[in-house]
C-alpha cells in the first residue's frame, strides 16, 4: 500500500475518458482539475474539486497526477508547454499516463519528468466512459516499483483490472497497442457486417440482437452494433463515447509499431484505412461507429441494392 492513503491528486484532461475519472476521484481524494474546457472544470468543482486554471495551477502541491488528454502533441503541451505542469511538479510526484501514445513517445515523456525528480507509470486505459465513472476500467502498466506504488491508490479507484506487464514506461503502451489492434479490427468487422446486412435487406437492429451472443459475437460488436444501427434511424445520432479520430491515431501506433518490429498486421492495417476513410468523410469527431456509412451510406442509392 502507499503511504499517501489520499495523496493530493489532480487530473488534467477532461474530455471522454477524463471526466468520468474526474468524476469518480472527486470526493474520494483531495483533487484538483484542469481542462480548456471551463464548464467541465465546473461540473467537478461542483463536486469538491478545485478548478485550477492552467496544468501548471492544477499540479501545484500534487502527490498524482492523471494525464488523461488524446494524443502524445496534447501530453507535450500538457507537461513542458506554456504554463505546463512540469513548472510545478515536485520532485517525488508521479504522473500516471493515462493516454494512448506509443512505446517510444511514453518512454520519452518519462525521461524528460525523470530529469525533474517526477516518477512516471505509463498505464494506457480501456473500457469507456461509462466504465471509468464506475471504477471498472482495463489498465495496463508499465512502471517500476516506486511509482506503481506512489500512485497505487489512485488507480484501485479507477480499475477493477489491473495488469502491470512490465517494469518501465513504454511496457503498458505496448500491452494497450496489441489491444486497440483486436478493438480496432473488431469495429471494422463489425461494420462490414452491419453493411452486409442492410444490402441484404436484412434489419440492421435485429441482426445485431440476434449474432451478439453467439461464437460470431464479439464486445465490440454488442457495443457498437447498436450504436450502427441507430445510425440509420430517423432519430438522433448516436451519443459519441470514442471519437472515430481516435482509432485513426490508434491504428496509427499499431501499424507503426508493428513494422518496426517487422510484423505484419494486415487486417490493423485494412482497418486503419476504413478510419482514414471515415476521417476523410468527415466523421472524425462523431462516434467510432459511425465508420459503418463509409461502407453503406444513409442516402438509398448508396445502399447497393
Amino acid at each position: 500500500m502507499s503511504p499517501h492513503p489520499r495523496p493530493q491528486t489532480a487530473v488534467i484532461g477532461l474530455g471522454a475518458m477524463g471526466l468520468p475519472m474526474g468524476h469518480r476521484l472527486a470526493g474520494q481524494l483531495p483533487l484538483s482539475v484542469y481542462d480548456i474546457a471551463a464548464d467541465r472544470r465546473a461540473a467537478l468543482a461542483a463536486e469538491g474539486a478545485r478548478d485550477a486554471v492552467s496544468p501548471a495551477d492544477a499540479v501545484r502541491g500534487a502527490d498524482v497526477i492523471v494525464l488523461a488528454v488524446r494524443d502524445q502533441k496534447q501530453v507535450e503541451g500538457a507537461l513542458f508547454g506554456e504554463h505546463g505542469a512540469a513548472e510545478t511538479l515536485h520532485p517525488g510526484s508521479v504522473v500516471i499516463l493515462t493516454s494512448t501514445v506509443g512505446p517510444e513517445a511514453a518512454r520519452g515523456t518519462a525521461l524528460r519528468l525523470a530529469e525533474r525528480g517526477v516518477l512516471t507509470v505509463d498505464a494506457p486505459v480501456s473500457g469507456g466512459p461509462v466504465r471509468a465513472g464506475d471504477g471498472d476500467l482495463l489498465i495496463v502498466v508499465g512502471a517500476e516499483d516506486a511509482a506503481l506504488k506512489a500512485a497505487r491508490p489512485v488507480l484501485d479507484l479507477l480499475a477493477s483490472t489491473l495488469t502491470v506487464v512490465g517494469p518501465r514506461p513504454g511496457d503498458g503502451q505496448a500491452m494497450k497497442a496489441v489491444n486497440q489492434l483486436l478493438a480496432g479490427v473488431h469495429i471494422a468487422a463489425a461494420a462490414e457486417a452491419v453493411a452486409l446486412a442492410r444490402a441484404l435487406g436484412l434489419d440492421p437492429a435485429t441482426v445485431v440482437e440476434s449474432l451478439k451472443h453467439g461464437a460470431a459475437g464479439s464486445f465490440m460488436f454488442a457495443d457498437r452494433g447498436p450504436r450502427m444501427a441507430q445510425t440509420y434511424d430517423d432519430g438522433p445520432e448516436p451519443e459519441v463515447r470514442s471519437r472515430l479520430d481516435i482509432f485513426v491515431k490508434d491504428m496509427g501506433i499499431v501499424t507503426t509499431i508493428a513494422k518496426d518490429a517487422h510484423v505484419p498486421v494486415p487486417l490493423a492495417a485494412a482497418a486503419q484505412q476504413l478510419y482514414l476513410l471515415g476521417e476523410r468523410a468527415g466523421l472524425g469527431a462523431r462516434d467510432d461507429s459511425s465508420v459503418v456509412t463509409v461502407l453503406s451510406p444513409k442516402s438509398p442509392e448508396g445502399e447497393g441494392r
